[in-house]
């Protein structure tokens, strides 16, 4: 059994159960330097957020974020099914490009949660990479309505290399 996500096979079945572990044995290893560093990271990033939104976004993404790591820790539920390997190598390649890309350690370190979470939430738990409640610019926010994850700039971002919206369980927000 692979004890992190580089080293899983991805050449045949992957159910979400084996999945989970591995991402548990990831989220193990996260220590406080690692979150405080990509705390630093999002704050600093958010810089370029409008004010308005920025303290709402901050308090959400930070909650979100920290809080989704002991909730992996933590998560003993048996999921049922496997995981589209074809669509998590994909997913992973974009991964290591944002990795690639990266500028400073901080940044190293929020990818690192990051991508424990964004694979969680993806390819697990099957919900929106951004946490309901999640503000844009423009006073909208991801919801979910009747059974469907709904973001504000799904259409636009999708189309965006460096984002993972393309990868989201979430639709277009039409009232948008």
């Amino acid at each position: 059994m692979a004890d992190k996500i580089e080293e899983l096979d991805l050449n045949g079945n992957l159910s979400k159960n084996e999945l989970l572990s591995v991402l548990k044995k990831e989220a193990y290893c996260i220590h406080i330097i690692d979150i405080m560093m990509a705390d630093t990271f999002l704050r600093a990033d958010a810089r370029y957020v409008p004010a308005r939104y920025r303290d709402e976004l901050l308090k959400i993404s930070t909650k979100a974020f920290f809080t989704r790591i002991k909730d992996i820790k933590d998560d003993k539920k048996h999921y049922k099914g496997n995981v589209d390997v074809n669509k998590l190598k994909e997913f992973l390649n974009a991964l290591k490009k944002q990795r690639d890309d990266a500028k400073v350690n901080m940044e190293l370190c929020f990818l690192k949660i990051a991508r424990i979470i964004s694979v969680y939430t993806t390819f697990i738990r099957e919900e929106s990479i951004h946490p309901v409640g999640t503000p844009f610019p423009g006073g909208f926010k991801v919801r979910y309505d009747d059974g469907n994850y709904l973001c504000p700039v799904k259409e636009v971002q999708k189309k965006n290399p460096n984002a993972l919206c393309r990868f989201c369980i979430s639709k277009q927000d039409e009232s948008v």
